[in-house]
C-alpha cells in the first residue's frame, strides 16, 4: 500500500507549485491509474513520492518511507522513462549486471526475459531496441529484483494498441497476485480501461478521486463521430429531429466536415442521413472526454490528505446531473486528449474536445449509466464496437480480467536472497566494465600506440632503458599505459553518470563506500594488467627488431617495476575519484593529465627547496624520519616506498588522490546532509 501526504513541490520564482497539498492512497491488489494532462503535475508528484525531486510531504511504501527502505529496489519497482542503459550492452548482459546489483541470482535475469518476451532478443543491443521492446525491458528492470509496488509514469507512450494491452495485462497480474501497481496516464480512457481507481490531477491538485466505475459514469461519455461533405445539413437534420421528437440530442460542429453527436446512436444518424440523401463518410461510436472537472464533487477529497480512501461513495450517485454544467468551457478538453488517444485513426484524436458542451442532460442518464463501464474498456475509438462486453472485466467489481492473465506469465517470486557480501558491488563493477567493448578498444590501442613508440624511440636513441620499455618519451607527460589507465577509470563513473543503470529512477549514481571499494579495485586489476601487458609487448617487439640488448634486465628492475605499477595504478585511482566527483569522463581524464602538468611542478619545487633546517633537500632528509631499524630487513622496503614517494611524480600523484578522495568523500556527505 502506498500513503501520499501533503506533497507540495518547491515553486520556482513568482509560479505556483507544480504539485500542492496531494494526498492519497493507492492500496495493494488494485492498479491506481494517476491521471493528468501533460503540465497537471502528475510526474512531480511520482518524483516527490520516491524522493527525487525536494519538496515538501511525506509517503510511506507499506509503512515505511524510501530512505528509511534498506534496499529500495526490493520494495518499489521504478520506471520513469526509457532505460538508461549504455547503448552499446546486451539485453541479458543489462539484466545480469543488475542482477549482481541488485543481489539475486543471475538466473533472475532468463526468469524476467522469458516473462516479458525478450528471450529472442536477449542478445540484441540496448540502442537498437524499438519503442515497445524498450518498454519491456523497462518492466524487466523493475521487476527484477521482485518488488511489492511499482511505480510507473506514462508507460504506454508511443506503443501500439497490442503493446498497450500487454503492459496493462502485465501490470493487473501482477495486482492480482498482491501487489501494489501505481502508473501515471494522460489518457482517461486508458485509466478508465486498466485501472481500478483513478486519481485525477489538474493544476497540480487533485480534483477527482474515484473507482473507475465512478470515474466513467462522470468523466466519460458516448457519442457518435460523423464525417460527411454536407455535415452542416446533417447537423441541422439531426437537431430539428431532436427538436420534432423532445429529445436532448447535442450536436458539436468540429472543424471541416465532421461532427460529434451526443444523445443518439449510430442507427438513428445513419437513418437520418440515409432519408436525406446525404453521403456520409464515418460512422462510428466513441468516448468523449469531459474534463478533469467533471468528477466535481471529488474536489472536497482534497481536505482529508491522509486518507482518500473514503473517496469511492459521493461519487457516482450525484455526478450525471452536473454533468452538463462543464458545457461553458468545450475547448480547454480536446487537447489533452487529443494527444492522448494516437492509436487508430489520428483523425479522431481531437474527438474529446466538443464532449464538454452539454446541452443535453437527459442523454448522460441513460446512456452513462452503463455503457460507460464497458466504454472504456474498448480499446481504442473506431475498433470498439463488438468489444466492449469483453472488455468489461476491467470494471473494479471484477479486478483480475479473467480470459487475461493466461497471456501474461509473471516471472517466479525471489524466495530466497543471498545475504549482502562485498564481492556484490565488485561482481557489478565486474560485469559493467566487461559489458561493453569500449575497455577492450582502449587497452588495443594503448598497446598499440606503445609498441609503435618503443620502436621509433629505439630508432632515434638517447632514451634510457626505463623509459623505453614504458614508451615514455621526456616530451610526453604521462605514457599511453598511464593515459589509458586513466581513461578506463574516469569511465568507470562516467559511465554511470552517462547512463546511470545502478539508479535509474535516481539518475544519478549512489556514492557508496562499497561500490567506490569495488570501482577502484577493478580499476587497479586493469591499470596492472594493462602496465603489464605493455611491457610485456613492447619488449618482445625490441627484441624481434633490435635483439636482446635493449631488452636485458636492468640491476634496480625491483624499484623501477614498483614505480612503474604505483605509476598506473595512481592514474587509474585519480581517473575514478575524479570522475566520481565531477560527474564526467573528461573531467576525470583532465584531473589526470593535470597531475604531471600542474601538480609535478609545484611539488617538485616545494621537495627540492631546502628547508630553514638545514641545508638537505626533503628528498634527501626523508629516509632520515624512518622508524627503528629492524633486524629483518623490512626497513629497505619502506625506504624504496618512501624514495618512491619523494620522486616529484609519485608524491604528486599520491597527493592528488588524496585530494580526489577527500573531496568525494565531501560530496557524499553533502549529499546525505540534502
Amino acid at each position: 500500500m502506498i500513503q501520499a501526504i501533503g506533497l507540495t513541490s518547491i515553486p520556482r520564482k513568482e509560479q505556483p507549485p507544480a504539485v500542492d497539498n496531494v494526498s492519497f492512497e493507492a492500496h495493494a491488489g488494485r492498479v491506481t491509474a494517476l491521471l493528468g494532462a501533460p503540465g497537471a503535475g502528475k510526474t512531480t508528484a511520482l518524483r516527490l513520492m520516491l524522493e527525487l525531486q525536494r519538496g515538501r510531504g511525506i509517503t510511506y511504501f507499506r509503512g515505511r518511507t524510501l530512505h528509511r527502505i534498506a534496499h529500495p529496489a526490493h520494495e518499489v519497482g521504478v520506471l520513469l522513462g526509457d532505460v538508461p542503459g549504455h547503448p552499446a550492452r546486451s539485453v541479458r548482459g543489462h539484466l545480469r549486471m543488475l542482477c549482481a546489483a541488485s543481489g539475486v541470482p543471475a538466473r533472475r535475469a532468463d526468469e524476467v526475459l522469458e516473462a516479458v518476451g525478450l528471450v529472442s532478443l536477449r542478445d540484441e543491443r540496448l540502442g537498437t531496441l524499438s519503442r515497445g521492446m524498450d518498454r519491456r525491458l523497462g518492466l524487466a528492470c523493475a521487476l527484477l529484483p521482485d518488488p511489492h509496488t511499482l511505480v510507473l509514469d506514462d508507460p504506454a507512450r508511443g506503443l501500439t494498441v497490442a503493446e498497450r494491452r500487454w503492459l496493462y495485462d502485465m501490470l493487473r497480474e501482477h495486482a492480482a497476485q498482491g501487489g501494489t501497481v501505481l502508473c501515471g496516464t494522460a489518457d482517461p480512457k486508458e485509466a478508465a480501461r486498466f485501472a481500478d481507481h483513478v486519481i485525477t490531477l489538474d493544476g497540480g491538485r487533485i480534483v477527482a478521486d474515484q473507482r473507475a466505475a465512478d470515474f466513467a459514469r462522470t468523466r466519460l461519455r458516448p457519442r457518435v463521430a460523423v464525417r460527411s461533405p454536407h455535415a452542416a445539413r446533417l447537423s441541422v437534420l439531426l437537431a430539428q429531429q431532436a427538436r420534432s421528437a423532445q429529445r436532448s440530442v447535442e450536436v458539436v460542429r468540429e472543424g471541416g466536415n465532421r461532427l460529434c453527436v451526443y444523445g443518439s446512436t449510430c442507427a438513428e444518424v445513419g437513418e437520418t442521413a440515409f432519408r436525406h440523401g446525404i453521403v456520409v463518410h464515418q460512422l462510428a461510436d466513441e468516448i468523449g472526454d469531459m474534463g478533469p472537472g467533471a468528477g466535481a464533487d471529488a474536489q472536497p477529497r482534497q481536505a482529508p490528505e491522509p486518507r482518500p480512501s473514503a473517496e469511492n461513495g459521493p461519487q457516482p450517485g450525484p455526478h450525471p446531473e452536473p454533468e452538463p454544467n462543464p458545457a461553458p468551457e468545450p475547448n480547454p478538453c480536446p487537447e489533452p486528449e487529443a494527444a492522448a488517444t494516437p492509436d487508430p485513426d489520428p483523425d479522431l484524436d481531437p474527438e474529446p474536445e466538443t464532449a464538454t458542451p452539454a446541452p443535453a442532460p437527459p442523454e448522460a442518464d441513460p446512456a452513462a449509466s452503463t455503457p460507460p463501464e464497458s466504454s472504456p474498456d474498448v480499446p481504442d475509438d473506431d475498433a470498439s464496437q463488438a468489444a466492449p462486453p469483453q472488455q468489461q472485466p476491467t470494471t473494479p467489481r471484477i479486478p483480475p480480467p479473467a480470459p487475461r492473465p493466461a497471456t501474461v506469465t509473471l516471472p517466479p517470486p525471489v524466495l530466497v536472497r543471498p545475504a549482502p557480501t562485498p564481492l556484490r558491488p565488485v561482481r557489478y563493477e565486474m560485469r559493467r566494465a566487461a559489458g561493453v567493448a569500449t575497455g577492450y578498444i582502449v587497452g588495443a590501442c594503448v598497446l598499440a600506440v606503445s609498441a609503435l613508440t618503443a620502436v621509433l624511440l629505439a630508432r632515434i636513441g638517447h632514451t634510457p632503458q626505463p623509459r623505453l620499455l614504458a614508451a615514455w618519451p621526456v616530451e610526453l607527460p604521462l605514457p599511453p599505459a598511464a593515459l589509458g589507465a586513466g581513461l578506463l577509470g574516469a569511465l568507470a563513473f562516467g559511465d554511470e553518470f552517462r547512463h546511470p543503470a545502478l539508479a535509474a529512477d535516481r539518475g544519478t549514481v549512489p556514492r557508496r563506500l562499497g561500490l567506490l571499494t569495488a570501482k577502484l579495485f577493478v580499476a587497479s586489476l586493469t591499470a596492472l594488467a594493462l602496465a603489464v601487458l605493455t611491457v610485456g609487448c613492447t619488449a618482445e617487439l625490441l627484441y624481434l627488431v633490435y635483439g636482446s640488448e635493449l631488452v636485458a634486465l636492468p640491476a634496480d628492475w625491483p624499484a623501477l617495476t614498483t614505480g612503474w605499477l604505483a605509476l598506473v595504478t595512481g592514474c587509474a585511482w585519480a581517473g575514478v575519484l575524479a570522475a566520481g566527483v565531477f560527474r564526467s569522463t573528461t573531467a576525470g581524464l583532465a584531473a589526470v593529465v593535470a597531475v604531471p602538468l600542474l601538480v609535478v611542478p609545484a611539488v617538485h619545487k616545494i621537495t627540492e627547496s631546502p628547508s630553514l633546517r638545514g641545508p638537505r633537500p626533503f628528498a634527501g632528509r626523508l629516509g632520515d624520519g624512518l622508524p627503528l631499524r629492524r633486524p629483518f630487513g623490512g626497513e629497505q622496503h619502506l625506504e624504496a616506498l618512501l624514495r618512491l614517494l619523494a620522486q616529484p611524480v609519485g608524491g604528486a600523484m599520491a597527493l592528488s588522490v588524496l585530494a580526489l578522495l577527500c573531496a568525494y568523500a565531501f560530496t557524499g556527505l553533502r549529499s546525505r546532509v540534502r
